[in-house]
Parts: C-alpha cells; structure tokens; sequence
C-alpha cells in the first residue's frame, strides 16, 4: 500500500477544539506500521474547498485507500460510515456558503457504498477487545462529512472510507481515539489486501484457462 491518506476536519460550530483533528495527530504518532504510507491533513469545513482539495489529492498521491474522520456531537461510538449521499446538503458551512445544486455531483447516483464491508472491519475491531466500542451508520449528515465522503468515493471509484467520532472525553480520550482509528484502518488493509489477492488470483486462473 503506497499510500494511505487519513484528513481530520478543523474546528466548527460548537467543536472548537475538533477531536476527529487530534484523533488523526494520534493515529500519525502511533503510525500503521513499516509497510504503509501515511498521509495526513486537516481539511476546512467548507464545501468550495473540499471540491478543490480533493481532486489534486487523489491525483497526486494516487492513493490506495482514503479515510476520512470527522467528529459527531451525536456519536458515543467510533462510527463506521457504510455510504455517502448526494442530495441535500442546505447547511453553511463555516464561510456560510452552502451548494447551489444543494448536491455534491451534478446527476451523481443518490448513494455510493465503500467498497469496504464495514460490518466486518466493525466485528473484528470489537471482537479484538480494544476497550473502545465500534458501530456502523449509513447516514453520515448531510453536512461536510458526507459531502467530503460522497466527493471522495466518486473520485476513488469507492475506495474510501469515512470514521466518526464523539467529542473528547465522551467518552474516550485523543489517545483513545488514535488507538481507535489505529485499529480500524488497520482491519480495512486487511481487507483491501485479501481483495487485491483474490483479484489476482482470478487473473491467475483466467490466464491459465486460456487455450
């Protein structure tokens, strides 16, 4: 894995101090271990930058995998987002701006799933008894979160993947939240490796079919 690129979102509203921010510091301090890439960076929570900022990341670093991680004042869990959603986003963001289209691509599907299956990376995260709860969500806000994933699904071609957390200290700590992060994005490179293997493997095979 060339490159793995995780973004945690500035400060807004009421999150002056935005955990999903010192999540992502967290997560670069602990690292992913010697084989992987790490890129990080702090994205503004405005719809006109995103739409800038993306693009010339994905095409920059041509990355493997993007992991976005924003922060949810609803959330109590590190919340696995499965999809992102095209249509509605009517909130200003913090230039109190909002999309004229109110959608993020112009005829864009509705809906764009991971090509991750986060009920498993979900399972496997709880199951290793970490000490942090993981769930899963198929509504990420229709707010800079879910335009930020919808963007980068459609560029990624579904190789993305958006994490919420709750805010500091409810429950869990930055460094609480970095261990989270470490675990999660480490069960999706499993996954994306046994992919890539079995993909090849067919490619094996059909090479060997051919007469």
């Amino acid at each position: 894995f060339p490159w793995q690129q995780r973004h945690g979102f500035e400060p807004f509203a009421e999150h002056t101090v935005n955990a999903s921010w010192v999540a992502v510091q967290e997560l670069e301090q602990l690292g992913l271990g010697e084989a992987v890439d790490l890129y990080v960076c702090e994205v503004p929570v405005e719809y006109q930058a995103v739409k800038l900022l993306l693009p010339s990341l994905w095409k920059g670093h041509q990355p493997q995998l993007v992991v976005h991680v924003g922060v949810s004042g609803l959330a109590t869990t590190v919340t696995l987002e499965q999809c992102a959603h095209n249509k509605g986003y009517t909130r200003p963001d913090n230039c109190s701006f909002c999309p004229y289209s109110q959608c993020c691509v112009v005829n864009g599907p509705d809906c764009i799933k991971s090509i991750l299956d986060m009920d498993t990376i979900c399972k496997r995260v709880n199951d290793a008894g970490i000490g942090i709860t993981v769930s899963t969500s198929e509504d990420a806000g229709r707010y800079l979160c879910d335009y930020t994933y919808y963007t980068s699904l459609h560029l990624g071609k579904g190789r993305a993947a958006f994490v919420h957390v709750p805010p500091l200290g409810r429950p869990y700590s930055g460094k609480d939240l970095g261990r989270g992060l470490q675990a999660v994005i480490q069960e999706m490179l499993k996954l994306l490796e046994g992919s890539h293997s079995e993909e090849a493997q067919k490619g094996t095979k059909h090479s060997s079919d051919k007469p």
